[in-house]
């Protein structure tokens, strides 16, 4: 399924995305969480009151609901990795903009966080006024949602942890980035985390690794590279973040992003108001996010 949360008749609800409609899941069982995260919560028994009520729901046409963020408000924050692909790291060193680099290639994975108040939904405006500096950056990444509770989880069996995917664009601000040295102010400001447009579950991508990532700018192609191409791959991530954490259902994981973000051509390419940004990944689907 490629679940979606949506607004209709001022009423928040839980569905899933079928080509251009949405089916009303809520319509069909009254007796489904309102929330994202607790249907996630409910594991296999959620999972399938959601597949039953799929079969039953009324559709909804696209264009008559308005889309958000899957979770819309995370309860913990966003949790991000840096340099997870190779060229992109190399376009990150060479930028300057990385005043914490020890090495070019990561030895073990970087993570970072982004707040829950970054995120946004599929056509929410990312406001590049929240970024002074006039350095916001695109970086589009495929986006892990945990499913099952993770403490010291090996990485041969992290993936039964994961309930599905989604796509997140890690805007971020670079001169704040490089100023603040730790990124969280560079990546954290309001906007800075449009997540969506659904999250597939995890039984309709069995190999996400196969699923390829493209990230385009007023309809030009910026980034593509397939999600093999990451150095630290989600059973990895899982197995490092659950062995010095508990990783509870509905967290988000955003994997990395690959080469072709603004600040990797000469002279640096940051979004503008009046760009659009649309981050594409298989199986998933697209994100598509204006710029004010």
């Amino acid at each position: 399924m490629r679940l979606v949360t949506f607004e209709h008749g001022g009423q928040r609800r839980l569905g899933a995305l079928e080509g251009a409609a949405v089916a009303d899941l809520a319509a069909a069982d009254p007796g489904l969480p309102g929330d994202m995260v607790d249907l996630i919560a409910l594991g296999p028994a959620g999972f399938a009151k959601a597949q039953a009520a799929l079969a039953a729901a009324p559709r909804l046409d696209l264009a008559a609901v308005r889309l958000l963020a899957p979770i819309p408000r995370p309860r913990k924050n966003v949790i991000g990795v840096g340099r997870n692909y190779r060229d992109h790291a190399r376009e990150f060193s060479a930028s300057g903009f990385d005043a914490t680099e020890r090495e070019m290639i990561p030895e073990h994975p970087v993570f970072f966080s982004k707040p829950p108040t970054a995120v946004i939904g599929p056509g929410a405006a990312i406001d590049t006024a929240a970024d002074p500096t006039g350095t916001a950056d695109y970086e589009g990444e495929l986006a892990v949602v945990i499913g099952a509770p993770a403490r010291g989880v090996p990485a041969e069996r992290a993936l039964g942890h994961v309930f599905g995917y989604t796509i997140v664009n890690d805007v971020t601000a670079r001169h704040l980035q490089k100023r603040h040295v730790q990124w969280f102010v560079g990546k954290g400001p309001d906007t800075f985390c449009p997540m969506g447009p659904c999250i597939t579950t995890a039984d309709e991508l069995p190999d996400i690794g196969a699923s390829w990532l493209r990230t385009r700018v007023n309809g030009e192609l910026r980034q593509e590279a397939p999600i093999s191409a990451l150095i630290f791959g989600v059973p990895a991530l899982i197995a490092t973040l659950s062995g010095v954490m508990t990783l509870e259902p509905g967290d988000v994981i955003a994997t990395g992003t690959p080469v072709g973000a603004g600040l990797g051509f000469d002279p640096p390419r940051y979004l503008r108001p009046g760009d659009v940004v649309e981050v594409e990944i298989d199986g998933i689907g697209t994100l598509r996010n204006p710029v004010v």
